[in-house]
């Protein structure tokens, strides 16, 4: 009995150790994008002290200390983070499960059969009787077995196993990107918040403008020194600029609400902007390595490439699935006929089934399967390069803005600044009758689109940062 146990011990160790792996070996794609990120023109130059934002976590890259809670609010309470992390847990139980069939199933089992029946008697006496006598027949048994493993000697189970592993860290992938997406929607929804709340500003200060020149226009109008069409174009100003108080104030409940959907609850009204200004939220940093290769760092190319190396694994599984499936059923135990003598001298018992099975006619599903997973892995090299071509045009999209943004911000403050003096002085030489009312009306008009693109413009530059650390991986949060 004992040298049994040992081979199949043996043979169980054997096809663990020998076990051939029918996957492709993997290499991971190349030449999908430049080897370094655009330099020059439009785009900023790295310097060799530049903070490298893909490497700082969120809490020191956001300097605003509410909009570090609103994001710790998100983190805490967004159900979609929270469906990332059920989708990671499923994956990792999936893997446990066929990870499971690498390993044999052992089985403790227990049966007793009590049966009666009617058995013939003799005589004492040697004569022949048809008398019967009942008797009843007892089997009791206990074994420790292992049913159907499949000696994995072509890699079919750990190519299964692999590729279920690979799934695993796919999915963990996507929640690091679901969380660095999550922070980055917040930032920008607090900071859209807070540019809208400023354009609400200029249009209400604006609107006191135009008011004071519409009462001017109409008082001139009634007693006839300047026409109805000067009054009339006073009003459609003023009633533009009420108009846009209006729209303004729709968008901002709008960004309130669009806030609260990002948290998963309602942001607490003492954490909510107070308009954007010209403050930084951020670290203003930049990149220090424009070398394209960061970009294997982002959690969604590293998962295109967990899926892809998954494929490879499938396609293992596949090939192996052509060879024969041997399987082994062993099983050590005990068989008597009374329960009292069931671990007695002479009741054990044992038993080794090996097996094989090759399928001879499938009518080519296993070719099928093959060629399935293939075509799978040719898609999933397809989709890896893709994803990383777009992330390449991503961050180069950002560091385009980047390089420039400055520039317009620049420009947009000394245009606003020139506008508003202009507009004073148009209006203190319309009230001096050296100007007409029209040309008073259109340097209000500039001053006030002037003082809007600049919030728009500040706007994009806060974004583009938070954008800028989005892209190119989010920081070790």
């Amino acid at each position: 009995m004992t040298s049994t146990i040992r081979i199949a011990a043996a043979l169980l160790a054997s096809a663990a150790l020998a076990g051939c792996n029918l996957a492709p070996g993997y290499v991971r794609p190349q030449g999908a994008v430049p080897a370094a990120l655009p330099t020059g023109g439009a785009y900023p130059a790295a310097s060799s002290d530049a903070a490298d934002i893909s490497k700082i976590g969120w809490q020191t890259f956001f300097t605003d200390a509410k909009l570090r809670e609103v994001i710790a609010l998100g983190l805490a309470n967004n159900r979609d983070l929270r469906l990332a992390a059920a989708n990671v847990l499923q994956a990792r139980a999936q893997y446990r499960v066929q990870r499971a069939d690498l390993l044999p199933t052992v089985n403790l089992g227990a049966s007793a059969t009590i049966s009666n029946g009617t058995a013939a008697a003799a005589s004492s006496g040697g004569s022949a009787s048809s008398a019967a006598s009942n008797s009843t027949v007892e089997v009791y048994s206990g074994n420790v077995g292992i049913s159907s493993f499949e000696l994995d000697l072509w890699g079919r189970l750990r190519n299964l196993s692999e590729s279920a592993l690979q799934s695993y860290f796919a999915t963990e992938e996507a929640q690091r990107a679901a969380r660095i997406s999550l922070i980055s929607e917040i930032a920008s929804a607090y900071l859209t918040l807070a540019a809208d709340q400023d354009l609400l500003a200029v249009a209400q200060e604006t609107l006191a403008s135009y008011d004071q020149s519409l009462q001017l226009t109409r008082a001139q109008f009634r007693i006839g020194t300047q026409s109805e069409l000067a009054a009339r174009q006073a009003e459609t100003n003023y009633e533009s600029a009420a108009n846009d108080i209006a729209t303004l104030r729709a968008q901002i409940a709008q960004d309130h609400n669009a806030l609260d959907l990002l948290v998963g609850a309602p942001t607490p009204e003492t954490l909510l902007p107070q308009g954007l200004g010209d403050t930084d939220r951020t670290l203003n940093a930049l990149p220090g390595d424009l070398q394209s290769s960061i970009l294997l760092r982002r959690p969604d190319v590293l998962q295109a490439e967990h899926q892809l190396i998954a494929q490879n694994a499938n396609i293992g599984a596949a090939r192996a699935a052509m060879f024969p499936t041997i399987s082994l059923t062993t099983s050590f135990g005990t068989v008597s006929s009374a329960l009292s003598g069931l671990f007695g001298a002479n009741s054990q018992s044992w038993s080794v089934a090996p097996g094989a099975t090759l399928p001879i006619f499938d009518f080519g599903r296993r070719k099928g399967n093959l060629d399935l997973a293939r075509a799978q892995q040719q898609g999933a090299v397809a989709t890896y390069e893709k994803t990383l071509q777009t992330a390449f045009r991503e961050v180069a999209d950002a560091l385009a803005t980047r390089g420039t943004i400055d520039a317009q911000i620049g420009a947009r403050t000394r245009r606003a600044s020139a506008a508003e003096i202009s507009a004073r002085l148009s209006d203190a030489r319309y009230r001096a009758g050296v100007d007409s009312f029209l040309t008073s009306l259109d340097a209000q008009r500039t001053a006030y689109s002037a003082r809007r693109d600049l919030v728009t413009t500040r706007l994009a530059r806060a974004t583009n940062l938070v954008t800028l650390y989005r892209v190119l991986g989010g920081g070790l949060s």
